[in-house]
């Protein structure tokens, strides 16, 4: 691993970082952050931009299986744009959560000028802090430094610690141990993948496809940004079965489908990636425990083995693919700490 490269050394630092997060998450007072807005009676919103925005949606599946209720995410554009149509009616019928890194994002910040004008209290999940830590009282400030310009340790810390917040909520404490297991689980992929995710990314390409379904969605949805930020090589993310439905037409020899595949719908989605193997893809997939049969489709197989419950793991799986898009920048002569075009903070 490069030593002048700060994403890849953020990516290979998650594990401290996940430990940090954690410890202190326990000492964090989650219920008062959220007293008045019990999710069993609140709808929850989860609200984001760009990278905040996967985050938000993965956070929103969590909380509702987590809880068993309704929640839902936005990106902070549609707020500002269409108010009536993305929010429930009523100051009281839903509890927003603001998601930055940084706490500066200008779409974030006007949604938040929008909620004080309608007298709607909101959490705040942040990194950094900054102006949006200042215009609420309920702020979750996690303990995560990035240098780099793209999101990596702070997606998957505000992802554990949106996840740990519901879990602690609905008082689910076996999650909140599985939680606990990550850190050491990822240091020991780590260990095992990375030089294969490395080698893997030297591989020409032209066309690049995530795929995922249900939680692993966002995921896939991330996991094809970071391709982008970090290797300017344009990838796309789908619904794993709707792959099938018109975009498989894309497939050929410089084609990569990576599948991020779930283990509640395996049967249904491991032999996507088979037919698109059949049909010349270079392929690559992400499962917990593999069959025979994905092990021969995937180009590149990362096997988690994780004992951690199915919702849990998501933040392993997205690892991958901020791997995956560092060396592939670096592949083609890129910086993956200055991408083409994108600055830390997004400011309009």
């Amino acid at each position: 691993m490069s030593q002048e490269i700060w994403t890849l050394q953020e990516i290979h630092t998650q594990p401290e970082v996940w430990n940090q997060s954690l410890d202190h998450l326990s000492s964090a007072d989650l219920a008062g952050l959220t007293s008045g807005y019990d999710p069993q009676n609140t709808e929850w919103v989860f609200v984001g931009c760009g990278t905040s925005f996967y985050l938000a949606q993965a956070a929103a599946f969590s909380l509702s299986q987590i809880a068993g209720v309704s929640t839902h995410a936005l990106p902070a554009s549609e707020i500002l744009l269409f108010p009536s149509l993305s929010l429930p009616r009523g100051p009281k019928a839903y509890f927003p959560v603001l998601i930055s890194r940084s706490g500066h994002t200008s779409e974030v910040l006007q949604v938040a000028e929008y909620l004080q004008s309608q007298k709607v209290e909101f959490l705040a999940i942040t990194c950094d802090g900054q102006e949006l830590a200042n215009m609420t009282s309920r702020v979750l400030k996690l303990p995560t430094h990035e240098k780099s310009t793209v999101m990596t340790s702070s997606f998957t810390s505000m992802l554990l610690g949106l996840q740990f917040l519901a879990a602690t909520l609905a008082g689910e404490t076996s999650f909140l141990d599985s939680l606990r297991s990550l850190p050491k689980d990822l240091s020991r992929l780590l260990d095992t993948y990375s030089s294969k995710v490395q080698d893997f990314a030297q591989t020409n390409l032209d066309d690049v496809a995530f795929l995922g379904q249900g939680a692993l969605y966002p995921i896939a949805s991330e996991t094809a940004l970071k391709v982008m930020e970090s290797s300017s090589t344009y990838a796309q993310y789908f619904h794993t079965l709707e792959f099938r439905h018109g975009p498989k037409s894309i497939v050929g020899p410089t084609t990569l489908v990576g599948a991020l595949v779930s283990e509640s719908g395996y049967k249904f989605e491991a032999p996507v990636l088979r037919e698109m193997k059949e049909l010349g893809a270079i392929t690559m997939a992400v499962a917990n425990a593999a069959t025979d049969d994905l092990r021969g489709s995937a180009d590149l197989l990362i096997e988690l083995n994780l004992t951690a419950p199915e919702l849990a793991r998501l933040v392993v799986y997205v690892v991958w693919g901020q791997l995956f898009g560092s060396y592939r920048g670096l592949a083609k002569g890129l910086d993956p700490d200055n991408p083409k075009n994108l600055t830390r903070v997004v400011t309009l």
